[in-house]
């Protein structure tokens, strides 16, 4: 029996069955964590099989996977651009500050 550990939904890649997206599995494991790891300090919901699963899925589609995880990034720099308030940014830096000094 084949078990299918990644699945296609909502324009991304998600842990079958899971609310878990694929790059949250696959950026520690890129930063070195062992699949273990990922599931003892990351991802307790996840079991060791579906963790081994959506990397062995990802090695498998590295090209698609790779250029999804790319357009994503890409995406959401755009979004940070389009969102940016610098006078806001401003006025949280500032609060931040007379915060600090306060409690001082």
């Amino acid at each position: 029996m084949e078990n299918k550990y990644v699945e296609w939904r909502d324009q991304g890649f998600w842990i079958a069955g899971t609310r878990v997206a694929l790059e949250a599995v696959l950026l520690p494991f890129q930063d070195g964590y062992a699949p273990e790891t990922i599931v003892a300090e990351c991802f307790p919901t996840l079991t060791l099989e579906q963790v081994y699963g959506a990397i062995a899925y990802y090695l498998g589609n590295r090209r698609e996977v790779d250029a999804y995880l790319q357009q994503a990034d890409v995406e959401f720099a755009a979004f940070q651009r389009a969102t940016h308030d610098a006078s806001f940014a401003r006025k949280l830096a500032k609060a931040r500050r007379e915060r600090q000094l306060a409690s001082i």
